[in-house]
């Protein structure tokens, strides 16, 4: 019995044993999986990031350029201190490229205080190289860039951070396509540290207000022209003093009143600009101007659905600025350039013309600082022939002027060039742009682009010039006499780009 009485003991250990072990081995019920839901509130591509109640979109482009005759980026040929575009000789790349991919997060939660938005777009891009000099050893090579456009956060009808300009018209300087380099408004296309607010009255009637930090741009401010440190060797690159700026003491003060409707848009804006400048000398005991504040209006309408077909549009705007010349001749525009060409008069070994644009001139000669005047337009035409094929024409015209104290402080170290009896000395210029351009949409979001520019550089200098201030080394252009003259220059872009 005591045999029988183990086994039995043992058998149902066993058992017991063997039911827990499958028991453990049973599996454990898995947690649902939460999938990614599409987000209807703020139009197609969002969705809901998972777990949250926050909808996101990503985006962005892909981008081929080939640039035949331009400099740099989509602009005319031109010469400053980093590129020999506009010399015209051995130096000078007859065509440039640009691979760029562009990307950016778009995300909006539902608050009871209204929706909050973040925004920020990246750019990174490959360039060809510029020439910086007559030496192949200081060649620039070309070299990936990083930029970031848009970087902010919208809640309650604030703004905070990186973005476009609220002066700005909504197609920046771009009416109808064409080139950065298009004068005659603004264009912050690149982004602009601010704090902004925007009311709106319903009916498509909006208002808003913004404190700008200028320095923030891609380029800077523009220029303050400080004569007292005038070189008469850089005059001929459109340099005519050192830049004179001394700390920021006050943000741009912009603001805008816009109308949205069927028919297109209307706005209108204004802007200040605090010029504060460093010391006439390199110290403090040499003295400084008083402050003063430069300003800028613009105008800007859109026209929708015209007669001409489904789709077509004219965008038109117009400028006026005094000590704030960057809302006319924009942040992608060169702020100092020089262009060489051939010439017909005898004994001259080329032409040049040169333009330097400024918010303002000082001196301890002239006292405080003479601020600079501007005006401009620019405008464009897309029509649609077909879902697939749109043409547009599009210009800008831009002016600016020098008081004449201003005249008479730049043009003190006009007589070192060596002018030419009866030659005249006007910092004045004017500069304008026409183009056309094609766009063929083989499929959707994918866009093959052909863009024809022409522009021209209207200068006010007459006569020649020559002598040892003349030459100019990165350029290789020797001393010699050069004829003072209006120059021209023709640029064709070639695009590739898909949208995502």
């Amino acid at each position: 019995m005591k045999l029988v009485k183990s086994l039995l003991l043992g058998s149902a250990a066993g058992l017991i044993a063997v039911g827990g072990a499958q028991a453990a081995d049973l599996p454990v019920k898995a947690k649902a999986v939460e999938y990614v839901r599409i987000c209807s509130l703020y139009g197609a591509g969002f969705y809901y990031i998972p777990g949250t109640d926050t909808c996101i979109k990503l985006g962005g482009y892909v981008r081929a350029d080939m640039i035949l005759g331009g400099a740099g980026d989509y602009g005319f040929r031109q010469s400053a201190s980093t590129a020999n575009g506009g010399s015209n000789n051995r130096l000078t790349n007859y065509f440039y490229s640009r691979a760029r991919f562009d990307f950016n997060v778009d995300t909006r939660t539902a608050t009871e205080y209204g929706v909050v938005r973040t925004y920020a777009d990246t750019i990174f891009s490959y360039d060809s190289q510029n020439v910086t000099g007559s030496n192949p050893s200081t060649f620039s090579t070309g070299s990936a860039t990083l930029g970031l456009y848009h970087a902010f956060i919208q809640f309650a009808g604030f703004t905070f951070g990186r973005t476009v300009s609220i002066f700005d018209a909504p197609w920046q300087s771009y009416p109808a396509g064409g080139p950065d380099t298009i004068p005659g408004g603004s264009n912050h296309v690149t982004g602009i540290n601010q704090v902004a607010y925007t009311a709106d009255f319903g009916q498509g009637i909006t208002a808003s207000i913004a404190l700008e930090d200028p320095t923030t741009q891609s380029n800077g401010q523009g220029n303050l022209w400080n004569i007292n440190a005038a070189n008469a060797a850089t005059f001929v690159q459109g340099v005519y003093g050192n830049n004179g700026w001394g700390g920021t003491r006050s943000p741009d003060i912009v603001g805008a009143v816009r109308v949205d409707q069927a028919w297109g848009l209307a706005q209108f804006s204004v802007a200040a600009h605090e010029l504060h400048s460093g010391y006439y000398g390199t110290t403090e005991p040499t003295g400084h101007p008083s402050d003063k504040w430069g300003w800028a209006v613009q105008g800007a309408l859109s026209i929708k659905n015209i007669p001409t077909g489904a789709g077509d549009s004219i965008n038109l705007q117009a400028v006026y600025t005094d000590g704030m010349s960057r809302e006319n001749f924009q942040i992608l525009f060169p702020q100092s350039f020089f262009m060489y060409s051939g010439t017909g008069v005898a004994g001259a070994y080329q032409s040049v013309g040169f333009a330097g644009i400024s918010d303002g001139v000082f001196s301890t000669a002239g006292g405080g600082i003479e601020t600079t005047k501007s005006w401009g337009f620019r405008g464009g035409y897309t029509h649609n022939w077909s879902p697939n094929w749109v043409s547009a024409i599009y210009g800008g015209y831009g002016a600016l002027s020098y008081s004449t104290n201003a005249k008479a402080l730049i043009c003190g170290n006009f007589a070192l060039l060596g002018p030419s009896a009866g030659a005249t000395c006007n910092p004045d210029f004017n500069f304008g742009v026409i183009g056309v351009n094609t766009v063929w949409t083989p499929v959707k979001n994918l866009a093959f682009t052909a863009d024809l520019s022409y522009s021209r550089l209207d200068q006010k200098y007459s006569g020649t010039i020559s002598g040892a201030n003349t030459a100019v080394a990165t350029a290789a252009k020797p001393a010699a006499v050069y004829e003072l003259k209006d120059q021209n220059s023709l640029i064709l872009l070639l695009r590739a780009q898909r949208t995502f």
